[in-house]
């Protein structure tokens, strides 16, 4: 994948997520005082939302979007009973724990280097990836691009990934168990996106909906034992993120604010990457294609858009606009997915890529 290069406001679109505003830092420390949901289970995106516009150069917009957004947040919950080494495994997948847990890696980050951290609870947390409809991984992906930038480990940085941590470890929730389907070898992951079926009844909650899954193609197809190196998973799991963005264009309608989590989740997988050791890609590309797919499975349309209307319009401005036009219309429309995913579709960076992102705007409802 590559970024289009470009530098506007205090922050620039290029890749290197330079912040010398102390932006950033600011909205993370207002933020940190809310709860990571609302409404008992709605996601607090704000984190994520600021993170994406201070990187792609609308660090300027950022406090006039937490002004608009901070009315739909709720306080920290209260603590119930710390979480130990010792006892950890009795709280894991507890939401009412959820302050609980993001004291404790506050805790651990205090005591140990953020790497170190993150690499020991990675396997543990991975499993549990589709918790939360993956706001806890797309979370962590977030906080992990900070620390690996170039403006280096600031406290309120380093305490994101503890809240993205103890959001993930409160809501770890196991996909259940799939018959996989094979796949002729060698599918790509756009082929295994279609191969996905889609679930019988299409309504409900995300949690309804992921109880009715029950077969999964196997994906990636045609590796000997199933298990590609460190280097051909992280290859494959680019390929995933960049297909998933490529399918929201032709597909996102049927869905559009639940169909970007099959692209944002495994970006934020591939995010983390170069902070984890080189042994935990293949399982990392494995749940990450488990949560796409069962995304895809429990809200794909049964067919795509028609070329004409909307769907044209979005891809003939995306052949005559830069991502920097692309995204500063998402930051613009303001609404949080929306401005994620756009950041996603920078990520992948092609024509394609700007048509889904401009979909995102048509699609979802303004927020500002």
């Amino acid at each position: 994948m590559d970024d289009t290069s470009g530098t506007t406001g205090t922050a620039d679109t290029s890749g290197t997520g330079r912040d010398t505003s102390g932006i950033l830092d600011e909205a993370l420390q207002r933020l940190h005082a809310s709860g990571p949901e609302r409404l008992g289970r709605l996601t607090n995106h704000g984190p994520m939302a600021v993170e994406a516009l201070v990187r792609r150069g609308q660090a300027r917009s950022v406090h006039r979007w937490l002004d608009y957004y901070r009315a739909k947040l709720e306080d920290m919950p209260a603590r119930l009973a710390p979480v130990t080494d010792a006892d950890w495994r009795t709280a894991l997948g507890d939401p009412r724990r959820a302050a609980d847990w993001i004291a404790y890696f506050e805790r651990a980050l205090a005591e140990r280097p953020w790497r170190e951290v993150l690499t020991a609870w990675w396997p543990v947390l991975l499993p549990g990836i589709a918790g939360g409809s993956t706001h806890p991984v797309i979370r962590v992906g977030h906080a992990v691009r900070t620390l690996l930038g170039p403006d280096g480990e600031t406290a309120p940085r380093v305490a994101e990934l503890a809240h993205g941590l103890g959001y993930w470890a409160a809501r770890h929730t196991p996909l259940p168990a799939r018959t996989p389907v094979a796949l002729p070898a060698p599918a790509g992951a756009a082929a295994a996106l279609d191969a996905v079926e889609r679930i019988p009844v299409q309504d409900g909650g995300l949690p309804d909906r992921f109880a009715q899954l029950t077969s999964v193609p196997v994906w990636p197809a045609g590796n000997g034992d199933g298990t590609p190196d460190p280097d051909t998973a992280r290859a494959l799991l680019t390929d995933l993120v960049t297909a998933a963005v490529h399918r929201y264009a032709t597909h996102g309608h049927a869905e559009p604010i639940m169909l970007v989590h099959a692209a944002t989740a495994p970006n934020a997988v591939l995010r983390t990457l170069p902070a984890l050791p080189r042994e935990l890609w293949p399982a990392s590309l494995d749940a990450a294609w488990a949560a796409s797919a069962a995304v895809t499975a429990a809200y794909a349309p049964a067919a795509p858009a028609a070329y004409e209307g909307t769907y044209k319009e979005a891809h003939e401005e995306a052949a005559r606009s830069t991502f920097d036009e692309v995204f500063a219309r998402a930051a613009a429309h303001g609404d949080d997915h929306t401005v994620k995913f756009a950041d996603t579709a920078l990520d992948v960076g092609d024509h394609a890529a700007r048509t889904a992102a401009l979909r995102g705007v048509q699609l979802n409802p303004p927020a500002l």
